[in-house]
């Protein structure tokens, strides 16, 4: 049987092998997703300058508030729809998608269709 940190080493592997052909650039950033168990994260990286230039999680209270659970389909959407928003305060409208090694599915996949459904293009 699998543990956890099994099943963790085999993502890390997973994005490392994809993170060698995505890079973001300042025109075009890489979103980058993480998801734990409790909480959705989403991050727009420039990797030639190595920064971060918008991020967004389910950890923000206006996302937070009258949740039950932080974790789930419906707050990865909200999560998506908010970077796809800050994304846009700063004019930036194309990004490279980095799913972290994850599955495209789930709450991955809900987070991506919030995110075009706001305006962001992969």
């Amino acid at each position: 049987m699998k543990t956890r940190q099994d099943k963790n080493i085999m993502r890390k592997r997973r994005h490392f092998r994809v993170r060698r052909k995505l890079s973001g650039t300042n025109q075009r950033p890489r979103l980058n997703v993480f998801r734990s168990l409790k909480h959705v994260y989403a991050q727009l990286i420039d990797d030639v300058t190595g920064t971060t230039l918008v991020s967004a999680s389910s950890l923000d209270p206006s996302i937070s508030e009258g949740q039950v659970s932080c974790g789930n389909k419906a707050v990865a959407r909200l999560v998506g729809a908010m970077i796809a928003r800050k994304a846009a305060e700063k004019g930036i409208k194309e990004v490279v998608f980095d799913r972290g090694g994850y599955l495209y599915h789930g709450r991955v996949k809900e987070l991506a269709d919030g995110a075009r459904e706001a305006g962001l293009e992969f």
